[in-house]
């Protein structure tokens, strides 16, 4: 069994041809994992879902494993924001039986998909589009995963005792309008847990669809660290860094 460790540090951490594509298949899985989740999500659990779902919660509880067995700190690992969610992502898919108040959490898996093995970077290597977009497609997937996490929880909190909200549909309608501040009226969540809830979709979702919107419309930089004052944001076309006037050599495909 010694040569388990080895293994996996390999699999994990190696730049080595085996190693990415053991890595590119776990990215695979990653988005069928968020696929599975947003299709499922619309319909009622039957048992076949259960047993799929444990299905992809044995596998991530051995992803999980493997990579905190070749982490040289694994207090830290333990205690990261994404290992976190990914946790409580797991305790959804195997413990179906606690009924869906942890179905929500399910989406968090997407938080992992975007910074599994430093996917953006690996991204940007090989197409000049994400390269030049990285902050967008970033600033959609935060709007995105909230969008869902917002509407499994108004779900979860709502199906039982509103009768508004009846199906995931119902939720990401109200979800979607109040993000917007829209806000039709024919759907409403009653109470003060209820208007706290509509308070943070608005808050926080009107903030990172801002986001979204700064990020898109704003002047097109690319990512360049200067030599000399480490500024990373350039014009596409600089010839010096606006900060401390270093000559630079960006590489471009040109302006058109």
């Amino acid at each position: 069994m010694s040569f388990i460790l080895p293994l996996l540090r390999e699999l994990y951490e190696a730049d080595t041809a085996r190693a990415r594509r053991f890595r590119y298949g776990l990215l695979g899985f990653d988005a069928l994992t968020i696929l599975y989740v947003i299709a499922t999500s619309f319909f009622p659990h039957e048992p076949w879902v259960e047993r799929v779902d444990t299905l992809f919660g044995l596998v991530i509880a051995a992803d999980l494993a493997a990579r905190l067995a070749v982490s040289r700190k694994r207090m830290t690992f333990l205690a990261s924001p994404l290992t976190l969610a990914e946790l409580a992502a797991l305790v959804s898919f195997l413990l179906p039986l606690a009924g869906e108040g942890f179905g929500f959490l399910r989406v968090l898996r997407t938080l992992r998909f975007l910074h599994s093995y430093e996917l953006l970077a690996r991204l940007r290597k090989v197409s000049p589009t994400l390269r030049s977009n990285q902050e967008v497609l970033t600033a959609a997937t935060n709007l995105a995963v909230f969008l869902f996490v917002m509407t499994g929880l108004i779900y979860v909190t709502q199906h039982r005792t509103n009768p508004d909200i009846g199906n995931y549909a119902d939720a990401l309608y109200f979800t979607v309008t109040c993000l917007t501040t829209t806000g039709f009226g024919d759907i409403t969540l009653p109470g003060t847990g209820g208007r706290l809830l509509s308070v943070a979709v608005m808050i926080v979702g009107v903030t990172l669809f801002l986001r979204l919107a700064q990020v898109t419309f704003r002047p097109t930089k690319v990512r360049e660290p200067c030599p000399r004052c480490g500024l990373i944001l350039h014009d596409i076309d600089a010839i010096h860094c606006k900060h401390c006037g270093k000559r630079l050599q960006i590489k471009t495909e040109g302006v058109y």
